[in-house]
């Protein structure tokens, strides 16, 4: 018996019921295609080979390229002459490989469909979108789908998903040549248009910053880390495939764009998305939030020893004593500091033991005011989150003034 056959025979009657409901509504979901795959596992479940491979012509009438869907139509038609074996035992002994990577890719397309996210649970790593954040993304590897979320008042709204492909040898990327994709948050800084790129890479592509400034802190290394599309003879490449990039089927990557601007739309990358109960969601967000604010507090009571205590040991070893001492003085001879944070975005990565605080600081004191775009990595030590690294980022609408 197939892994085709043996999945859909494992799905509990409630399971399938929820699949014919997700095939019969996915126009607000996911792509056609993907209804149609939904909808032909339902019916290989049923016992009803001729829908099934109705709904498999279908799909090539569709996408002539979609080789998971010729291997499947091979499978069905062995299977109703009573002459299969084993999945793909339509393909010759030849294309092992290919036919490893089409496997891979028929289970993670046909269990994206019992495992859907719950409808009332919040992903774990985004926890909070700034006012210019409209979508955020976010990659699943374990279950080779790219999340799209929407910003509703600062929190993340699921609104689509997309199958995607990651590196050979998975993600949690470190050295250059490793076949695999980084593991964390980024950003997208820029689209290279079809009309730059070799056919390789499809309808376009979106680099990403990687490596940030936490990889360069770890001796992360590599480059050239892309979303991006397919060559035109192929609708879409096994679940592990690249050298490292996110690779999407072309017509995915062309909706996509909708929801991506350049240096304002963040994409988190994990091996496996955790999905969180709101109580949940909402205790991790406030117990991040309340370390900003207790930094804030500290500096603006010109309290410079709690202050530095904010800061992780390996941060405070790094940077050294004269910035400590620079900080010391910086503080204790102000006479009045004031703190004011805005467009405030917070991401957790997959570790659970790091995240990423972006915001605006609107620094005010009797010698100097300034407005500066801050990031912060925050490490939990002894239980309590402290900045492990900071950085100043480029804004031009940042300004400073000297009284």
């Amino acid at each position: 018996m197939t892994v085709l056959f043996l999945l859909t025979l494992s799905i509990s009657r409630g399971q399938s019921e929820e699949i014919r409901l997700a095939s019969a509504d996915l126009n607000h979901y996911a792509p056609s295609l993907d209804s149609l795959v939904a909808s032909t596992l339902e019916d290989i479940r049923a016992s009803k080979t001729d829908a099934a491979l109705a709904n498999v012509d279908r799909i090539i009438a569709m996408r002539p390229d979609f080789k998971l869907a010729y291997l499947i139509k091979g499978d069905l038609l062995q299977a109703k002459a009573g002459a299969l074996a084993k999945f793909g035992a339509a393909a010759g002994a030849s294309e092992q490989a290919k036919l490893d990577g089409l496997k891979d890719e028929a289970k993670v397309r046909l269990m994206r469909y019992l495992d859907q996210p719950d409808p009332g649970k919040l992903p774990k790593q985004i926890l909070q979108l700034a006012p210019s954040q409209r979508y955020a993304l976010l990659a699943d590897a374990d279950r080779a789908r790219l999340y799209v979320f929407e910003n509703a008042n600062g929190e993340p709204r699921l609104i689509r998903d997309y199958y995607v492909s990651v590196g050979r040898n998975g993600v949690n990327k470190r050295s250059e040549g490793d076949l695999k994709t980084p593991s964390g948050v980024y950003n997208i800084t820029t689209e290279l248009p079809r009309s730059k790129l070799t056919a390789f890479y499809g309808a376009g592509a979106f680099p990403l910053d990687y490596p940030n400034e936490w990889d360069t802190l770890q001796g992360n290394s590599g480059h050239g880390i892309w979303l991006h599309g397919v060559p035109p003879d192929t609708y879409s490449r096994p679940p592990k495939a690249s050298e490292g990039c996110l690779v999407l089927a072309n017509p995915d990557y062309q909706e996509i764009r909708r929801y991506i601007v350049p240096e304002r739309t963040p994409i988190v990358i994990a091996d496996r998305t955790e999905w969180l109960d709101r109580a949940d969601w909402l205790a991790a967000r406030k117990d991040i939030l309340m370390a900003l604010d207790a930094w804030k507090a500290d500096w603006q009571h010109l309290d410079a020893e709690h202050y530095l205590n904010r800061y992780s040991r390996d941060f405070l070893d790094r940077a050294g004593r004269g910035w400590a001492e620079s900080k010391r003085r910086n503080i204790v001879q102000k006479n009045w500091i004031r703190i004011g944070l805005a467009d405030v975005s917070l991401f957790l990565y997959p570790s659970d033991n790091l995240a990423v605080l972006n915001f605006t600081q609107v620094y005010d004191s009797d010698k100097l005011s300034d407005v500066t775009r801050k990031r912060f990595y925050l490490k939990r030590e002894d239980n309590h989150w402290r900045i492990a690294l900071e950085r100043s980022l480029q804004d031009d609408t940042s300004v400073a003034r000297n009284d």
